[in-house]
Parts: structure tokens; C-alpha cells; sequence
């Protein structure tokens, strides 16, 4: 058996990371020394929101014993420093780290929250931590909900809002079988929606029967979505005690990437619009936000109350004081710090040293927080909240600026500044041809907008996550129709998608071709492929419907600008238009959203199918969000298996393209599910209202109709 009771050299980060090592090393000399070290740093060249928001100070001092107070009280709980330590189940951390987290809140006086894995025996054994009331009620009972100060109802959180917890089979032995009450060696994945709350009028009936049966505060845990200034008041008028909002980015044990990407909406926006709708409808007092995901540092934390919160939640930071590198594999069950690792007996985190390092990460932390307080001249926390006078944002939008509720220095970024394809996407790709199945990760998202630089604008959008007044739907025990009907249902195709397999080579076109054949879609091609003609769409005639780069009866035709489209709507004859990138110029995020707007205008989209096609397509979500802003079919390139592929063996080509496309059609599947979608093509097509901007240009946000993230 190998203990781990000391920190693990810190490996180089060969891609982009928020958890970058000057992070890493900061949270490590807080847990080493339990004393002050830094405030206010500025990081004004990331292009996170929080990060170009900066205190207006005139001087950053730093002393050992500053005087401002930390203190608060909320629900009838006490607490030293307004730090909550995330809320990590039992199955995805390894069993003494849910101990150490528990250890440390009672020592420092803070908070700890237990996730939804059961109540692990020697958790239960310390009073301040809040239990998880989640979708599966794995463990659940009635002693488990009276262990602690409070209850929790998890309805969502920020690395997979709109689906279920999912902790995979290899990772249920025996010691989280007992506590979960599931068989060893299967998948936990809860349900998305909880099957007794499919309104705000059902959780209300969820949050008084919790307090009749304890008599403990009760809160709700949500995502950080689309509508979530109108979720929080709903929470608020409905009797919680407060709300725990999970923004985007925030860590977990094991998520789809697709999701823990593309979903959800960075907690700075959350929650500056959630303050502002319950001060506005009278609801803020006596309601407490714990503000999660992304919480790095004492700045980040005064940041956040200063822009509406009561308390910040810790997770992924206090992984980080016990040991955390950052090598992704939570999921797998091979973490090297033994602190999420499969519980069998071969390693362990050592509990003395884990629950150290997290008391000392604590005192540290909250001395820091006093520190800021003292450079802004107030003398308590409670000071702080709803400050955002103090506050000044550097290089952000206008529309973000006035979300947050701030002033500061106005600009309109250029959407795309980062390169198409990072290393990200093609191991999620290589992922998916190998299996078929939705790559699953761990920990928060390295995606853009908020850590890679965008390439597209797509990059710039988040698709929405249902909650309480929007269920989502489970994908993983439901049917998501992702079918299509094209040319006035004269065409099926299974999945908005088809591949342009035009300058592709034999095997290539052979092998997409047959992976379209089965999985029942099309491809895009100038000559009908030879026994795939039921499935080509081609230029010559020979194929199940025709495209001509000119006008001709009948056939989609290729727009060379803008200005054929009404045009050639007003003649009636051809089922559609091809709305290709490459040939008219101007990105496809703004050409579909204005073929889809003026055909609207026109009153005749119904008549006419838009297909947009592009040689810098990349995957699902680039599909789901283009189906979104207003096309009926996406045309992919066929070099997207190429890059899948890499410098591997071409070997087994058919299979590979049946598993692109299968395993894409279930991240598409995935992405609707979350968004509380059952058919994509009579619910997702034109939607603009599923997607919001995180920070994107406002002159470009507003050409392709979509809000940005926080608006109401």
C-alpha cells in the first residue's frame, strides 16, 4: 500500500490550464505556512471575466494579522470565513479526503459540503457540514438528512448542468457499494431531473417537507444557466435558506466533455444577475448565495461577494491544498495523490497530512481575505456584499460591463484569435472514433472562451442547461429524437449532419460513405458515390436529391452572397439553400443567422431547408450551436477524421467513421438532453434563446440574435 503524505512535484503543462502552476503554487504555500501571501494579483491578459475585473485600490499591503473580520452568520450558523468546501461525494474523491474536508470545517469553523455519494461513516462523525439531498438519493435516509447543520437539494451542477452525476463502475467498490446502496462494479448515474420536482411549485413542496423532517436550513444546489436569475427567485419564494449556484468551469469527478464544455455560464455573471433580481423583487434579505466554480484565490472570493454573494465554495482549491496535480483522471480511478482514486486498497491519502494542509489552506486563505478588507477600508465581510462600486472591468463588452453592474474600459474583442484545432479537441475526437461512445473527463474546463483562445464565435457560446422550471431530459434512459426531415420530408436523415467527402480519397469516401449508409444519414458529394447513391446528395443527378452552384429547379443551391437568397425564395423551386463559408466569405455563425432571420421576416423558413457547410467545422457542439442560430443540416468536412486519426494507423477505417458519427450523434443527443430537448429538429432549429455569449463582441452578439450569458 503506497501513502501519500506529501506534496507531488507539480507536472508541466503541455496545454491550456485555469489550474495554471502559478495558481497551484500559491494554494500550496497557503497550506504550507497557514499565513497570508498574496492579494490582488492582476491577470488581465486572460480572457475569463473575473480576471479583468480589478478592485480600485490605491495601495496592496499584506500583514500576518490584519484586523478586518471574516465573520458571519447565516440560518443560525456561525462561521469564521465565508468559505463552504465544495460539495464532493464519496466514490469520486477516496474516502479520506471526505474525511480530511469534514475535519477541516469543523477545526476552522467553516463549512463542508458532502456530495451525493451517501454519508461516508467517519463524515458523519463532524456537525459542520451541509448533506446532499441528490436526483439518485443514493444512501439517503432519514438519519443521513439529520447529520449536519443543513440540507442540500442538488438540482444541478456547474461541470454538467442538465444531466445526472456519473461516477463510473470501475470506481464502485465495495466500501462506496455499502454507502451507495449499489451493486460493486456498475455505473452511478443519477438521473438528470429529479422525478418528483418538475416545477418550482414541486420543489417548494421539496423544501418544506426537508424542514419539517430536520429542522435544518435547506438549500438548493443549481447550475449556472441560461434563466438563472429567475431560478434563484423562484428558490427564494419558495422558503430556501439559499442557493449554491455552480458556475461553468467548476470541477468534478467524471463528466462528458461535451458537456462540462459547452454548457452553462461563468459564475461571475450568475451571480452579479441573481443579486440583482432578488434585490429587485424584494427577496435578498435573509437569503444566502453560495457562489461555486473557479473560486482560485482570497480575490477571486472578495470579487464575488463584492459583486452579490455571501460565501464562496472551495472544491477543486481544496483538492489542490491536499495534493492535487491536475493530471484530468479523476474518472478513471488512477490519481497519483490518492485523493480520487478507486478505493482497494492500494493507495491512501494520508489523513493527518491531508486534513493539515487543508486547515492551514483555510486559515491562510480567510487571512488573506482580511487583508483585501483592510486595503478597502472596511472592517467586516458582510461590508463587502453588493459592493461593486469597488470594482472595474478592463477589456470587457459593454453588455458584459452593465451585467455585472459595473464601469470600467470598454472592448469589443476580435472572436477569433486562437487556433481551430488545440490538442483538446483532437483527443476528444481520437477518444471518440476508437470508442463510439461521449468522452468522459474530470475536473473543470479547459475550453474557450474562459482558458483557450476562441477560433470561431461558436467558441463564444454556451447552450443552456433546464432546471426546475425547464427539466431536462436523461439521456442516458431516454430517447432524444435527433432526426431530420429535409426537402418537405421527402429525405430522413437520423442526425442534423452529413460529411463532405469531396476531395477525400477512396478509403476515406468508402468508409464515411458506409458509416452514413448504416447510421442513417447522407454525405455531400459532386458525383453520386457508386452503391451509396440512396445517400448522396450530389451535383450530377445520380443521387437521392441534387445541388448546383447554380439555379436549377429542384436542386439545393450554393448562395455566392446573401443577396440570391430572398430572391431566389420568392421563385419557390428549389428545397433549399447551402449556406457554404468558404464561398460567400463571411462566417457561418452570421450567415445562418441571417438566412434563418430573413426567411423568418418573409414568413416562408417552413419552405425551405438551410444547410450550412464549412471547411473549419470541427464537432457535435459546433453542429448543436449552428442548428441552434438556424440551420436545418450542418455539411462537416471530412477532414475532421483525418485529425481524429492523427499520426495512428488508418487501420479499420469503417469502423472508425462509424463510431465518429455514432458517437457524435449521442453528444448531440447528450447536449439536447441538457437543454431539456426532446426533438431537435421541432425544438433546437432557430432556438438563439438555448444559447448565450460569454463576453463576445456585442456588435456580433447582436447580429447573430443572441443574448449574452447573465442577461434577463
Amino acid at each position: 500500500m503506497i501513502i501519500v503524505n506529501k506534496y507531488l512535484p507539480i507536472p508541466k503543462q503541455t496545454e491550456s490550464e485555469f489550474w495554471t502552476v502559478d495558481r497551484v503554487e500559491h494554494i500550496r504555500k497557503l497550506s504550507m505556512s497557514a499565513e497570508p501571501f498574496e492579494i490582488f494579483k492582476s491577470r488581465r491578459d486572460s480572457l475569463r471575466i473575473l480576471d479583468r475585473v480589478e478592485f480600485k485600490i490605491a495601495e496592496s499591503k499584506v500583514v500576518k494579522n490584519p484586523s478586518a473580520s471574516t465573520g458571519l452568520s447565516f440560518s443560525g450558523i456561525d462561521m469564521t470565513s465565508p468559505l463552504y468546501l465544495g460539495d464532493m461525494s464519496y466514490g469520486a474523491l477516496s474516502g479520506n479526503p471526505n474525511v480530511a474536508i469534514a475535519e477541516a470545517a469543523d477545526i476552522t469553523g467553516t463549512l463542508a459540503g458532502t456530495g451525493e455519494g451517501g454519508l461516508h461513516p467517519d463524515v458523519a462523525k463532524h456537525k459542520r457540514i451541509f448533506v446532499q439531498w441528490a436526483s439518485a438519493r443514493f444512501g439517503v435516509d432519514v438519519d443521513v438528512l439529520n447529520a449536519g447543520l443543513g440540507v442540500v437539494i442538488k438540482i444541478g451542477q456547474g461541470a454538467k448542468p442538465g444531466i445526472g452525476g456519473h461516477l463510473p463502475g470501475s470506481k464502485v467498490t465495495e466500501p462506496i457499494s455499502k454507502t451507495r446502496r449499489i451493486p460493486v462494479g456498475m455505473d452511478a448515474i443519477s438521473p438528470a431531473p429529479h422525478h418528483d420536482i418538475y416545477s418550482i411549485e414541486d420543489l417548494g413542496q421539496r423544501i418544506e417537507a426537508l424542514k419539517e423532517l430536520t429542522g435544518k436550513p435547506v438549500f438548493v444546489k443549481v447550475a449556472a444557466t441560461n434563466y438563472i436569475p429567475y431560478v434563484v427567485s423562484g428558490i427564494a419564494r419558495m422558503k430556501a435558506d439559499g442557493v449554491i449556484i455552480d458556475g461553468h468551469g467548476a470541477g468534478t469527478g467524471a463528466t462528458p466533455s461535451v458537456i462540462r464544455d459547452n454548457v452553462g455560464i461563468p459564475i461571475e455573471l450568475a451571480v452579479a444577475s441573481a443579486d440583482s433580481v432578488l434585490r429587485r423583487e424584494g427577496l435578498r434579505q435573509n437569503f444566502t448565495i453560495i457562489a461555486a466554480g473557479r473560486v482560485a484565490d482570497s480575490t477571486d472570493a472578495a470579487k464575488l461577494i463584492a459583486l452579490g454573494a455571501d460565501i464562496v465554495s472551495v472544491g477543486t482549491g481544496a483538492l489542490i491544498a491536499m495534493g492535487c496535480v491536475m493530471v484530468h483522471k479523476c474518472h478513471i480511478g488512477s490519481c497519483p495523490t490518492a485523493l480520487t482514486n478507486k478505493i482497494d486498497g492500494t493507495r491512501y491519502m494520508d489523513l493527518e497530512f491531508g486534513t493539515k494542509m487543508l486547515v492551514n489552506f483555510v486559515r491562510g486563505f480567510s487571512l488573506e481575505l482580511s487583508n483585501i478588507l483592510d486595503n478597502l477600508n472596511l472592517s467586516t465581510i458582510s461590508e463587502l456584499r453588493g459592493r461593486r462600486d469597488l470594482l472595474y472591468g478592463y477589456g470587457l463588452s459593454r453588455d458584459t460591463l452593465e451585467i455585472l453592474g459595473i464601469r470600467g474600459e470598454v472592448e469589443e474583442l476580435n472572436p477569433k484569435i486562437g487556433e481551430l484545432w488545440t490538442k483538446r479537441r483532437k483527443n476528444a475526437l481520437h477518444d471518440l472514433i476508437n470508442k463510439g461512445e461521449p468522452s468522459i473527463t474530470s475536473m473543470g474546463s479547459t475550453a474557450p472562451p474562459d482558458v483557450e483562445k476562441p477560433a470561431r464565435i461558436l467558441d463564444w457560446l454556451r447552450s443552456d442547461g433546464a432546471q426546475v422550471t425547464r427539466p431536462s431530459i436523461d439521456p442516458y434512459r431516454e430517447d432524444i429524437d435527433t432526426s431530420f426531415l429535409l426537402k418537405g420530408g421527402d429525405i430522413y436523415i437520423s442526425l442534423p449532419m452529413m460529411f463532405d467527402v469531396n476531395g477525400a480519397n477512396q478509403e476515406f469516401t468508402n468508409a464515411i460513405a458506409w458509416a452514413s449508409l448504416a447510421l442513417g444519414t447522407l454525405v455531400f458529394t459532386t458525383n453520386a458515390i457508386p452503391s451509396f447513391e440512396e445517400i448522396s446528395l450530389s451535383s450530377d443527378g445520380k443521387g437521392v436529391a441534387s445541388w448546383s452552384n447554380r439555379y436549377q429547379p429542384d436542386s439545393y443551391i450554393i448562395l455566392e452572397d446573401m443577396n440570391e437568397l430572398e430572391e431566389l425564395a420568392n421563385e419557390g423551386e428549389v428545397p433549399g439553400f447551402i449556406l457554404d463559408e468558404d464561398v460567400i466569405g463571411e462566417d457561418l455563425e452570421l450567415i445562418v443567422s441571417e438566412a434563418d432571420r430573413r426567411l423568418k421576416d418573409a414568413g416562408v423558413r417552413n419552405r425551405y431547408d438551410l444547410l450550412a457547410k464549412s471547411s473549419k467545422l470541427r464537432d457535435s457542439s459546433d453542429v448543436f450551436k449552428l442548428i441552434a442560430l438556424g440551420s436545418d443540416t450542418v455539411i462537416m468536412p471530412y477532414s475532421i477524421l483525418e485529425v481524429a486519426i492523427g499520426e495512428g494507423s488508418k487501420g479499420n477505417l469503417k469502423e472508425r467513421a462509424f463510431n465518429l458519427i455514432a458517437g457524435m450523434r449521442k453528444e448531440i443527443a447528450l447536449l439536447a438532453g441538457s437543454a431539456g430537448i426532446y426533438s431537435i429538429q421541432s425544438s433546437l432549429t432557430g432556438n438563439r434563446e438555448l444559447l448565450r455569449a460569454v463576453n463576445l463582441n456585442s456588435y456580433v452578439a447582436r447580429k447573430i440574435g443572441v443574448r449574452q450569458a447573465g442577461s434577463l
